[in-house]
C-alpha cells in the first residue's frame, strides 16, 4: 500500500481524497441543479427536442472521457490525464466534480443554439458545425489553462499538457461538440435518441464494470 501511494503524484492523492466524500456537499449545488433544469425546461416548452438531445450528447460524452481518465490513473498508478482539486460541492471522479458536470450539461444546449439553421453555411471557410465546435473547444481549453495556473486543475503527462494543447482541444472537447452536431442533425427523432442512448448505455456499462464491479473509479 505504501508503494502504491508513493507512486502517485501529490495532486492525484489530493483529488482521490475528495472523490465521493459526502462531507464536501455545499448547498449551492442545488441552485446549480435548478439552473440546469430551467435550461432544459425552456427547450421542453419550445418542443426543441433536438436541442435537448444535443445537450444530453455533450454531457454523456464528457462522462465517457471522465471514466477513461479515471482508468488512465488505474492503468498507470501515477496520475490521470487531468485531476481536479480545491473547493467543490461534490467530486464524482478524480477529474470530475459537480460544477464541471453541470457546466457540460448546459454546454451542449449553448452549442446547439449557436448553430445556423442552414447546415451548409460556412464560417471562416469551415463548415459551421465544425467552426463553432472548434471555437467553443478553444475557449474551454483557455479556461483549463487558467484553472491549471490557479492550481485547481492538474496535468501530469507531457503529451497532455502545455504546449500540446491542440491534443486537448481535439480529444478533450472538440469531439463532444461534433458528436452533439451529429445528434442534433439526425434525420429522425428516433435516430437522434438512439445516438445519445448508445453512448449513455456505454457510460453506464463502463461505470458498472469498472466502478461497481472492479472498484477502479
Amino acid at each position: 500500500m505504501a508503494l502504491t501511494l508513493a507512486a502517485r503524484t501529490e495532486f492525484t492523492r489530493e483529488a482521490e481524497r475528495l472523490v465521493r466524500d459526502p462531507s464536501l456537499f455545499k448547498w449551492y449545488a442545488v441552485a446549480l441543479l435548478a439552473f440546469v433544469i430551467y435550461a432544459y425546461a425552456n427547450e421542453v416548452e419550445r418542443r426543441r427536442w433536438d436541442i435537448i438531445a444535443a445537450g444530453a450528447a455533450v454531457w454523456v460524452a464528457d462522462w465517457f472521457n471522465e471514466i477513461v481518465n479515471a482508468l488512465v490513473l488505474e492503468a498507470t498508478d501515477r496520475a490521470p490525464l487531468w485531476a481536479t482539486t480545491g473547493p467543490t460541492a461534490y467530486q464524482f471522479l478524480v477529474g470530475l466534480n459537480v460544477e464541471i458536470s453541470f457546466m457540460f450539461a448546459i454546454a451542449g444546449i449553448v452549442y446547439a443554439k449557436l448553430l445556423p439553421a442552414d447546415r451548409g453555411a460556412r464560417i471562416l471557410g469551415m463548415p459551421n458545425r465544425l467552426a463553432i465546435a472548434l471555437g467553443l473547444s478553444v475557449v474551454s481549453v483557455a479556461v483549463e489553462l487558467f484553472l491549471h495556473a490557479a492550481g485547481t486543475f492538474h496535468w501530469e503527462y507531457w503529451w497532455w499538457n502545455t504546449p500540446f494543447v491542440p491534443l486537448i482541444v481535439i480529444f478533450g472537447y472538440l469531439w463532444f461538440y461534433l458528436f452533439a452536431a451529429w445528434v442534433y442533425d439526425a434525420p429522425t427523432s428516433r435516430q437522434r435518441w438512439r445516438r445519445v442512448g448508445a453512448l449513455a448505455a456505454l457510460d453506464l456499462l463502463m461505470g458498472l464494470v469498472f466502478g461497481v464491479g472492479l472498484g477502479w473509479l
